[in-house]
């Protein structure tokens, strides 16, 4: 397990999927904020759920996200789109609803970045997020992550174009106590 101050992240259990389905996939609007595909149902204990984990698949780390006193899972978190020509990947995370607002995001983007650069010898981690997840976007700064740039209506949510944020942070940029 990775620690940081306040989560571990390990490898995804069986008996998480359920409670991920539950929580953070069956929230509609949740989902449509947190993923570039649209939503559609998943048949409870399906292969398909983006939960369930492909131990093949070298270019998606998926964990689940677990609080260091007492255990209880409290979301998801994944280095994704792992390249490993250019040395960089994207990281991300999903917090059950009962677990945010705790700073458990901003342990979350720590312990990946540690997970990245450290493990897995990269140069770059990136972030995409949703210009209005103020939680996201502070979790990504307090680690040392940089604004690179706004990608105007580039996601459809529910609706409607939103404006993403793309943010980057550099090995060389990165102190690994930043958490501020």
């Amino acid at each position: 397990m990775l620690k940081g101050s306040k989560v571990g992240l390990r490898a995804r259990h069986e008996d998480d999927i359920p409670i991920l389905q539950a929580e953070l996939h069956d929230d509609v609007v949740n989902a449509s904020r947190a993923d570039g595909r649209p939503w559609r149902p998943i048949t409870p204990g399906s292969k398909d759920s983006q939960f369930a984990v492909d131990d093949k698949e070298q270019g998606h780390v998926p964990f689940s996200v677990v609080e260091l006193d007492g255990g209880a899972l409290v979301g998801t978190a994944t280095l994704w789109g792992i390249d490993l020509h250019h040395r960089f990947a994207h990281i991300g995370l999903g917090l059950l609803p009962s677990s945010r607002g705790k700073g458990y995001g901003t342990d979350v983007v720590a312990v990946l970045c540690h997970y990245g650069f450290v493990v897995r010898g990269l140069q770059r981690l990136q972030i995409e997020t949703l210009s209005d997840n103020a939680a996201m976007l502070r979790s990504a700064e307090r680690n040392g992550f940089v604004r690179e740039g706004v990608l105007r209506s580039s996601a459809w949510v529910m609706g409607e174009f939103l404006d993403e944020v793309l943010l980057g942070l550099l090995v060389q940029d990165w102190k690994p106590d930043s958490k501020g």
